[in-house]
């Protein structure tokens, strides 16, 4: 029945809700299936990696194959790389494992992960169970972190550091104050070696109470599929994730991988990897710095950097049909359909992209 003249108008019903955040889209997902070849700038593995000298390494362990892995070698290895002892470090199937052995293996009454950042912490931690907070830090200030934004009561938390996507490099000190007793602080370092000199790691640390320090070695060295990386925990803690393992989860081929990857000689060879990366990102950033409509995340220290603009959606889209793939942003809590992730990569490989997004914003 119509209204009748003068009467109150029915309240509008309340706008939906956003959608949840896919948490389990990577970047490797933007690469598969186009009907042809893409230059990758979604993934932020460093390319041209492994070196042949770390392949060779990796090729003349299947000669042991038919041994069951011995990962005391190479968790020495790791422990004489950052100066702990070697029941401070735990080998994993990638920084990814390390999450999901948190997930199950850490009591935690009221974990929160800081956002945006890397979103597999978050969904291991509801496949375990848990119900999870969630500190979203602010674009309006560059993403940064004020500890005072983490709950007093969060008796877990995971932050990224440089974090992925946003590139922010959190200070070592304003991390250090999240620490306290009764508190796991899981610190993912990731992208750690890819930062001249490493400024700001926690690695290594062991007077912060509750730390936990994940890294990779799938990114500097080109190892995503072979999956390797580790721990760096106090030994109660590290013991506790080692229950939670299966057994034998690091293979021999990843077992020498690591531990040729913690040599100096290859230590020096990721810190001049590092430089060049810096340097590429520069540029990278100088050539976005000339279209009016992108606003990127400053100063970076990433191998990759984080964009906004209008409709980035679609010119990910159209970017797709010149050639490039890069990474959409909506997935990453805390951002939305108008942020784009770009892995750095060579001042070639950046100008031809500059020209196709160049054509796509014309």
């Amino acid at each position: 029945m119509p209204a009748h003249a003068g009467s109150a108008r029915l309240p509008a019903p309340p706008a939906a809700p956003p959608p949840e955040p896919d948490l389990r889209h990577h970047g490797d997902a933007e690469v598969r299936g186009a009907d042809g070849a893409l230059t990758d700038l979604a993934v932020n593995v460093r390319t041209g990696t492994p070196p042949a000298w770390l392949k060779a390494r990796i090729a003349a362990s299947l000669d042991t194959l038919a041994a069951y892995p011995d990962g005391r070698a190479a968790r020495r290895a790791v422990a004489v790389r950052h100066g702990l002892p070697v029941e401070r470090v735990l080998l994993t199937s990638g920084a990814a494992e390390a999450f999901v052995l948190l997930a199950r293996a850490v009591r935690a009454r009221r974990p929160v992960v800081v956002h945006p950042q890397f979103t597999e912490p978050e969904a291991a931690l509801r496949d375990a169970g848990h119900e999870v907070g969630r500190v979203l830090l602010d674009a309006r200030d560059g993403f940064r972190l004020d500890p005072a934004a983490v709950p007093e009561d969060a008796d877990l938390v995971v932050v990224g550091n440089p974090t992925n996507p946003t590139s922010v490099l959190h200070p070592a000190d304003v991390l250090a104050r999240l620490a306290r007793p009764g508190r796991t602080l899981v610190v993912d370092e990731a992208f750690m070696d890819a930062v001249p000199g490493e400024r700001e790691a926690l690695a290594g640390r062991t007077d912060l109470p509750g730390l936990v320090v994940l890294r990779s070695l799938t990114k500097t060295w080109g190892l995503a599929g072979l999956r390797i990386g580790y721990v760096l925990a106090d030994p109660d803690t590290v013991a506790a994730l080692e229950r939670a393992q299966p057994l034998w989860p690091v293979s021999s081929p990843a077992l020498a991988a690591a531990e040729a990857c913690s040599a100096p000689g290859a230590l020096a060879e990721a810190a001049a990897a590092a430089g060049q990366i810096a340097a590429d990102r520069d540029h990278l950033l100088a050539r976005l710095a000339a279209f009016g409509q992108i606003r990127t995340v400053a100063p970076a220290a990433g191998p990759f950097v984080l964009l906004q603009l209008p409709g980035a959606d679609e010119v990910r889209a159209a970017l797709r049909t010149r050639g490039f793939a890069v990474r959409r942003g909506d997935t990453f809590p805390g951002l939305g359909p108008d942020w784009l992730r770009l892995a750095v990569r060579d001042r070639a490989t950046t100008d031809r992209f500059a020209a196709a997004l160049g054509e796509t914003l014309a």
